[in-house]
């Protein structure tokens, strides 16, 4: 059918997801770019809370889920199949399960190799009814999940409070407007929730939110009379969101299944306190682009665009075309060692047969957050490049030297 909402449409106009079938979309170049400096992002800011990287199988056997009880509450949620031995399976749409086990498996754990805090980014898979809205809700997507063992449950809630710091660091190097809302825990369970959610029309969670911001909830978890904030008294606005990350407190609720125990200094053995952490890879991808473009350009957050820059040389048969694409060329190799790690972050558009507009349009309509252009200033003494600021909106006409002043603030994962 039609893209449903803006970040689906300029995904597909830009030749950045192509669909092969409902709810799973193929990856184009660029957007496994994107996707890949968003990862490097998460690792340095998983790496900073002490996280250590795994990964765990997308096929999960069934008797973990059944053992957890989540076999048959999950319901059609979950892909099912049997192999040739007719043993059942799951596609993991997360793994509390299998990183409990994975942790339990391990015997004999001491109170001083914790806490264990692991995480991994997959593919993960859930059976939507409805697929909708591209990488918004699709059935196959890629998350961030961290899973953390603790010796108390104190620990385990400081624990908690420092993966949600990471999150708000991360939203904050991305520029995005998130707001932490109380949550729901829903089928993953525990005692404690947050989501991570961005501010959108299109968003499928209705939120309430005190002005004052001493108070966020998703309406779920709020008493329906509740229309005032319990801190400050001011009168709650409601709004929708894209819940983009999600946090659980889970206490002894799957380490109990699995007997993952540690021992205490007095050599006993007690059960591990867990908490979980997910941040939707594809799913920020997607909601990034929905929240911060415009009807007809794509707005990358800078840090994660698939590439920060690109050249455009003179329209061929144009006055400034052979000195201007000489000109355009010394700016790249002096760029290039001025800042080198732009250089294979920059796109040359050789498609000298059209004109500068067109070519400018589309890379407006990519998102590339700085478009560097041999107009018809080029040939001036000195020569002046005209460059294109996409996330302000500026156009600057800068000399060679002013190009790479400008261009060596750009902040690369």
């Amino acid at each position: 059918g039609e893209p449903a909402c803006r970040s689906q449409k300029l995904m597909l106009q830009g030749g950045l997801i192509h669909p092969s079938s409902p709810g799973c979309y193929c990856y184009l170049p660029p957007t496994v770019r994107a996707m890949e400096k968003l990862i490097r992002v998460m690792d340095e800011e998983m790496r900073a809370v002490g996280g250590q990287k795994v990964n765990v199988p997308s096929l999960s056997s069934a008797e973990l889920w059944r053992a957890s009880g989540r076999w048959d509450r999950m319901g059609p949620e979950l892909f099912r199949l049997a192999d040739r031995h007719g043993k059942d399976y799951c596609l993991g749409p997360t793994h509390e399960e299998a990183v409990t086990e994975l942790v339990a498996a391990q015997g004999g754990l001491s109170y001083r190799q914790l806490p264990l805090r692991l995480y991994q980014v997959t593919r993960k898979f859930r059976d939507e009814p409805k697929p909708r809205f591209g990488l918004l809700r699709s059935r196959e997507f890629y998350m961030k999940d961290m899973y953390t063992f603790d010796a108390s449950e104190a620990a385990a809630r400081h624990t908690y409070d420092l993966v949600c710091d990471a999150y708000r660091s991360l939203f904050d190097r991305l520029g995005l407007p998130f707001i932490k809302v109380r949550a729901a825990t829903g089928s993953i369970g525990g005692t404690l929730s947050h989501e991570f959610q961005l501010p959108a029309d299109v968003g499928e969670d209705r939120l309430v939110v005190c002005p004052d911001r001493h108070f966020a909830a998703n309406v779920e978890t709020v008493n329906g009379e509740q229309m005032s904030c319990p801190t400050c008294g001011e009168k709650l606005t409601q709004t929708r969101g894209i819940e983009v990350g999600h946090t659980f407190y889970l206490g002894t609720k799957y380490s109990s299944v699995s007997n993952a125990v540690f021992y205490s200094p007095e050599n006993k053995p007690q059960l591990v306190e867990m908490g979980c952490f997910g941040l939707g890879v594809t799913r920020i991808l997607a909601a990034s682009i929905e929240v911060l473009s415009t009807e007809d350009s794509i707005r990358w957050p800078s840090l994660i665009a698939p590439y920060q820059l690109c050249f455009i040389p003179p329209k061929r048969g144009s006055k400034e075309e052979e000195e201007g694409a000489a000109l355009l060329e010394r700016v790249y190799d002096d760029l290039a060692e001025a800042v080198p790690h732009l250089a294979s972050d920059s796109v040359l558009d050789d498609r000298t047969q059209l004109t500068i507009g067109k070519r400018l349009k589309d890379a407006k309509k990519l998102g590339y957050p700085y478009v560097v252009i041999a107009g018809n200033k080029v040939c001036e003494d000195p020569p002046v490049f005209e460059v294109w600021n996409q996330n302000t909106g500026e156009v600057l006409f800068l000399t060679k030297e002013g190009v790479i002043q400008l261009l060596s603030k750009v902040q690369i994962p």
